[in-house]
């Protein structure tokens, strides 16, 4: 660790003395002390008090600009008017039946009018719904196994736990990586059932379609590969999964838990001009609130009505979560708001970019909707394997550095990104960009004293 992290570090405890005590009591009975491990991180995690509008609170009484927002899943931001309302008049008339109630066909409708699916079921999580859509496919198809790419992110079901961040010696061939469990109790028999490729390499994709001749149901992917920082697809790459997944008779799923509200009025599908086969919707729709949806043509959504794939949920449409999502679409989502965060979103990513050049600073800045990053790379990464080659100690004198000045830049975690509400301001920007200048030299500094070139590294 250099001394530039090592004071900033220093620093972070000497302002967090109640988080650093309010996480060793909860480690007694907490595992990591955290409710879900991505929240862990040395020496310790932030511990909230409050959130309003863009802005969080940690239970030391500090204010900072806040673009975690729970990891994305809140492009309302915090306490948004509308949702809370909507909330509020909803748990006076019950919180949830287990029963049908009109709200399920509402927001249904909202999400059909929005992106190319037809019919839609709901669930509380990503996680849930990438299952049900994995389930889905195979059940559409036949077949039983699923491609996904290396480095990818989507949720902690069996299926989607495989090959999210192997270690180098696990990886094996670039165009044929191997299938690597991500962590233990993921089944030999499910990992059969995975195959992996290779993100922005159409020959990897042909060539498991080959090895796997009428056994591969569906390819599952993030249009934006956004479990390493934020990864742009290259073009043609998204056409060409189409045309393979028509041409071998599989489904094409993409996973929209991050892209679905954040990346444009029509999530990816709007962006990019590919439709898939099924989409995938959680975090930022429900304004909050644990809310899921997935989504298909009606020919593949019978098979849940005709009885041949089985879903359900106790708390699906639960009326709390409802009413968040048909307030979140109705008036936090709107054709405005994306123009509001549009702006600020090309405000930040500009004012990065020119900070970027005047510290020297080795790096570039990536954005799409209302996500970006600060990629620490001397070129545009393609893939997974491209993005192990951050310099982490680098990212962590960034990260605790906005930190202890007041911006929470992204959630922690080098392969996060940014994220803007619609309750951000332009001064909510501007002391983003005035925190970030002040440290931008320090961190050219850094990478220039350890002699950080990273020949090669991004582009080979």
């Amino acid at each position: 660790m250099h001394d530039e992290l090592q004071i900033e570090i220093a620093t972070y405890e000497k302002r967090t003395p109640k988080s650093a005590a309010a996480h060793k009591r909860a480690l007694v009975r907490i595992p990591l002390g955290v409710a879900s491990n991505y929240r862990h991180y040395e020496p310790y995690p932030l511990f909230v008090a409050s959130g309003k509008a863009g802005h969080i609170h940690d239970i030391d009484g500090h204010e900072y600009v806040d673009h975690n927002l729970c990891f994305g899943a809140l492009m309302a931001g915090h306490s948004h008017p509308a949702v809370v309302k909507a909330v509020e008049e909803k748990l006076h008339q019950g919180t949830t039946f287990g029963m049908p109630h009109e709200q399920e066909w509402e927001l249904a409708e909202e999400i059909c009018k929005r992106y190319p699916v037809e019919m839609v079921r709901f669930g509380s999580s990503g996680t849930e719904v990438t299952m049900h859509a994995c389930r889905i496919a195979r059940a559409a198809t036949g077949r039983d196994k699923i491609l996904k790419f290396e480095g990818s992110y989507h949720g902690l079901h069996d299926t989607a736990l495989v090959s999210v961040k192997p270690k180098a010696e696990d990886w094996g061939d670039a165009d044929a990586p191997n299938s690597v469990p991500g962590g233990g109790g993921i089944p030999k028999n499910s990992l059969a059932n995975v195959v992996v490729a290779s993100f922005n390499n159409l020959p990897s994709v042909e060539r498991r379609f080959r090895e796997n001749p009428g056994q591969i149901a569906a390819i599952i992917l993030e249009p934006i590969l956004m479990n390493v920082g934020l990864c742009m697809p290259q073009p043609g790459f998204l056409e060409g999964l189409r045309k393979i997944c028509d041409a071998r008779g599989a489904l094409l799923i993409f996973d929209e838990v991050k892209t679905g509200a954040k990346l444009a009025w029509g999530g990816a599908s709007d962006y990019f001009g590919v439709k898939p086969d099924m989409i995938c919707l959680a975090k930022s729709i429900g304004g909050g609130l644990p809310l899921g949806a997935f989504g298909a043509s009606k020919e593949v959504m019978h098979l849940i009505s005709d009885h041949k794939v089985f879903h359900g949920g106790t708390y699906n449409t639960n009326r709390a979560a409802m009413a968040a999502g048909l307030a979140t679409f109705r008036h936090v989502l709107t054709r405005e708001n994306y123009e509001h965060t549009g702006k600020l979103s090309k405000k930040l990513t500009q004012g990065y970019r020119h900070i970027v050049a005047k510290a020297g600073l080795q790096a570039y800045i990536v954005s799409a909707g209302v996500n970006g990053a600060l990629m620490l790379y001397p070129e545009e990464i393609k893939n997974y394997r491209d993005w192990t080659k951050i310099d982490v100690d680098l990212w962590r004198q960034y990260w605790f550095a906005m930190v202890n000045r007041g911006v929470l830049a992204q959630p922690y975690w080098w392969d996060e990104q940014w994220t803007i509400s619609v309750q951000h301001t332009d001064a909510d920007i501007e002391k983003h960009l005035a925190v970030f200048e002040e440290i931008a030299p320090a961190l050219a500094s850094a990478q220039h004293a350890r002699g950080l070139a990273f020949v090669g590294a991004a582009g080979h």
